[in-house]
């Protein structure tokens, strides 16, 4: 992990781990763009065929649409 941004431009992904304690990484307003791009992309063809079961495909979509989300409400929300 990153102690500081490298410029304004940089964006804070921050993760609660089970217990509660933050863990964060900083990614650059490309990579942050490219991430939104790539959730918008992938579709249930990519999770069936990398869960180990119907139920793990549907958690990853519900954490894929969720993390879609909050990158559209940041500002990220490519067409």
């Amino acid at each position: 992990m990153n102690d500081e941004p490298l410029d304004r431009k940089t964006i804070t992904l921050t993760v609660a781990t089970p217990t509660g304690a933050p863990e964060s990484e900083f990614l650059t307003e490309a990579e942050t763009s490219a991430l939104a791009h790539f959730v918008k992309r992938v579709g249930w063809f990519e999770f069936n065929s990398h869960s180990v079961n119907e139920d793990e495909a549907h958690l990853v979509k519900q954490a894929v649409d969720k993390l879609q989300n909050v990158l559209s409400r940041s500002g990220f929300d490519p067409l």
